[in-house]
């Protein structure tokens, strides 16, 4: 097959960027580096105004409409807002729409090339996964990685009550840590789904967003630690965004913990790992915990490419007793991509 790149090169209509953010100046950048020329971009109705984006002025889809006629739109945001994944349906209908695969984290690029580089890994993943569904996930998210057709995204997507009914299943008074707590919305989401729940731990770095974490879980059994998590007890470098997008690699020195140091104050059950490309560090942290208690873990795993092999070894390596599962919960592109490991 031809990836999303190789295919763009030899397209004969405009190609069209949709979004405005991050996002769109690394799709712009790989085009370039491909030397893939970019005929225009657009915005959503309430996001057009009077502007400019890398020398194109900003169109509405009616606008790009008039100037264009048909067009292949490249999506370049993410958004599991129906609103959102409405109007990628309702566009696809006239329009070709692909959504590129580029790292959120920075790095390599999934393309054909280094899905052959690292078939070995990739298929060793595959062939630990533990239920169809599991399978089919990989296997869809995987071309969606190659090829950037959105309709692989809706054809393997299931809810987090799927997932909690068939996959995560608890004893009596769990305890919970959640690293990249956010603004406490994982936290509020399991002291619901769990009532009976013994202990909530909260790890966020971003001095913004721990505000709003403490703020919005006042009335909820838990512990809130501003601090990063990774493979060190020490300080690291942060980027403040003051928002899920928060990172590691920035001038601002913060503390980090290891999930291994909480180990003297709690056993937890369950563990929610989703830090922003720091995961794979944040699991290496962990690997007495790993071994010793074997908690059941989320472990998001889109934020850089080789996250969707490493990142599963790894775990499988610290503890070969663990069972695998694979799941996407309605987002483009392929975010809130996760394994479990139960």
């Amino acid at each position: 097959m031809q990836d999303i790149w190789e295919r763009l090169k030899s397209v004969d209509k405009p190609i069209l960027i949709y979004g405005t953010g991050n996002g769109a100046d690394k799709i712009i950048d790989e085009l370039e580096k491909n030397n893939i020329a970019v005929s225009g971009v657009f915005a959503s109705d309430g996001f057009v105004r009077e502007r400019f984006f890398r020398n194109m002025k900003v169109l509405s889809l009616n606008e790009a409409e008039e100037v264009f006629g048909d067009f292949i739109v490249l999506f370049s945001f993410g958004s599991n807002r129906m609103e959102v994944i409405n109007n990628i349906k309702s566009i696809s209908e006239k329009h070709e729409i692909l959504a590129p695969e580029v790292p959120v984290c920075g790095g390599d690029i999934f393309n054909l090339e280094y899905a052959k580089t690292h078939a070995k890994e990739i298929k060793a993943v595959y062939n630990l996964l533990c239920d169809e569904q599991s399978k089919k996930v990989f296997e869809q998210t995987t071309l969606f990685k190659l090829d950037g057709n959105i309709n692989r995204l809706f054809a393997c997507e299931t809810s987090e009550d799927e997932t909690f009914k068939n996959i995560i299943k608890l004893n009596n008074d769990p305890c919970f840590l959640d690293l990249g707590a956010y603004n406490g919305d994982t936290a509020i989401g399991f002291a619901s789904r769990f009532p009976d729940y013994s202990q909530i731990v909260a790890v966020e770095p971003d001095e913004k967003n721990f505000k709003k974490l403490v703020s919005n879980t006042k009335d909820l059994m838990i512990e809130c630690i501003n601090s990063a998590v990774s493979d060190i007890d020490g300080y690291i470098g942060f980027e403040n965004n003051h928002s899920r997008s928060s990172r590691i690699g920035g001038d601002k020195q913060i503390s980090s913990i290891t999930v291994d140091s909480l180990l003297n104050k709690f056993s937890f059950d369950y563990i929610n790992i989703d830090v922003e490309g720091l995961e794979y560090k944040t699991i290496l942290g962990a690997e007495k915990t790993i071994k010793t208690t074997k908690p059941k873990m989320l472990v998001s795993c889109y934020h850089k490419s080789e996250d969707y092999f490493m990142l599963p070894l790894k775990i499988l390596e610290f503890n070969p007793e663990y069972k695998m599962y694979m799941r996407h919960f309605p987002y483009v592109p392929a975010w809130d991509t996760a394994f479990y490991f139960i």
